[in-house]
């Protein structure tokens, strides 16, 4: 239900704000105006806790996998697979939202919400920049990056201690993760309100210029989600893991119609591993383990997601993008992508340090937060399908499954 909660914000923040704009009744736009500051302090709020919240789900998820020699082969592939699917997936976001933005209008966003563009970086200044003196002190400064860098760095030395420390810190990561969760969720429950006082006013200031934009970036989104199957999961699935297109796609129809119905992978991890065991004919041993790690892990539909919106809201607010800028973004978005929150719109969410790295105001999230439920839908789906394709590929690489008579299927 709060999906319609926010979804019913924004439309209503949108008949209100474009009320003002077309007959410029000053009651309409008192009241779009009057609520501007709730949509700050819902703003201000999201940006409180999403700091704390993306540093501690890092460093659990990074932490529990132990130490990395440790991994084995099964857990380095599976990584490496992770990692290099990620890559292409936020390429292709931000590529498709490039192209679809030439046909959208040109729009003039409030100057109030702008902020200062940060200068240009070289390659070089950029990656000297992920390694500062007090990365704390740049994350108070507004440079995220450094911070979350810092976190997977020591998540990764914590996997390596003794077990008993290492499942100490863990724990106590774990229960503050849980704790801004639920902090996280109180939020959300304010957020109709907060998307009202948000989208009303600038869409008293924009008028129907800001609804096509919105069109575009959904159907973009589309797009991208249906190259990235087309250009990478689907062919990786048939000619590295000999199984057709056709029988994937019905093999897995369970798992996506639970998971783009709840927007949640993990509530279609026991049909995913029912299908993928039974019908993929993927190993017990294998699914048993990379099916709930990928659900935690694994979300190119979300990557390619953030990609798309970060290019989408730098060309609302007129921000560019160079070389060294999307570098930093693409790494910002990597990096969470990784450990995405269990909140609704979490991948809207997370999306804080990815657009600090470039200057783009986070006030932002906002107008794709409202209308976030059908992009949700589709890029949950691309996540479960590219969690049972890790399943699928490693089964095949360490010969843990029987795909005898599937390829030609």
């Amino acid at each position: 239900m709060l999906h319609i909660a926010i979804a019913a914000g924004l439309v209503l923040g949108l008949i209100v704000g474009l009320g003002a704009a077309a007959t410029g009744n000053e009651w309409l736009m008192m009241i779009a105006k009057g609520f501007a500051p709730f949509g700050t302090i819902f703003m201000n709020a999201i940006r409180m806790v999403v700091l704390p919240l993306i540093a501690t789900i890092i460093f659990t998820s990074i932490a529990r996998l132990g130490d990395p020699r440790k991994l084995g082969r099964i857990g380095g592939m599976t990584i490496a697979y992770y990692w290099i699917t990620l890559i292409p997936a936020i390429a292709i976001g931000m590529a498709t939202m490039k192209v679809g933005l030439q046909f959208a209008s040109e729009i003039e966003m409030p100057q109030a919400a702008a902020t200062t563009i940060p200068p240009l970086q070289s390659i070089v200044d950029f990656l000297v920049s992920l390694v500062p003196a007090n990365p704390f002190a740049a994350a108070s400064e507004g440079t995220i990056l450094p911070l979350i860098v810092f976190t997977a760095l020591v998540a990764a030395a914590t996997g390596t201690l003794a077990e008993e420390r290492r499942e100490r810190l863990i724990g106590i990561a774990d229960d503050l993760s849980e704790a801004l969760i639920k902090l996280v969720w109180w939020i959300l429950y304010t957020a109709p309100i907060g998307v009202f006082g948000l989208v009303a006013p600038m869409t008293a200031e924009l008028g129907w210029n800001i609804i096509q934009s919105l069109g575009i970036f959904i159907i973009c989104v589309f797009i991208g989600l249906i190259i990235f199957l087309a250009l990478v999961t689907l062919p990786l699935v048939w000619f590295i893991g000999g199984i057709s297109p056709n029988r994937y796609l019905r093999g897995t129809i369970g798992a996506v119609s639970v998971a783009a119905s709840t927007t949640s992978t993990a509530a279609a991890i026991p049909v995913t591993l029912d299908e993928t065991i039974n019908k993929l004919k993927v190993a017990p041993t294998v699914a048993d383990l990379l099916v709930p790690l990928g659900a935690s892990m694994h979300r190119p539909g979300s990557a390619l997601f953030q990609g798309a919106a970060i290019v989408f809201l730098a060309y609302l607010y007129d921000v560019p993008i160079p070389l060294a800028a999307v570098g930093a973004a693409m790494l910002a978005t990597f990096l969470v992508s990784l450990t995405v929150a269990p909140v609704p719109s979490s991948g809207v969410i997370t999306m804080a340090p990815a657009l600090d790295a470039i200057g783009v105001p986070v006030a932002g999230l906002a107008i794709i937060l409202g209308i976030d439920r059908i992009p949700d839908m589709m890029r949950s789906a691309v996540n479960v399908l590219g969690q049972i394709s890790a399943a699928v590929l490693v089964g095949r690489w360490t010969e843990g499954a029987d795909f005898q008579g599937v390829a030609n299927d």
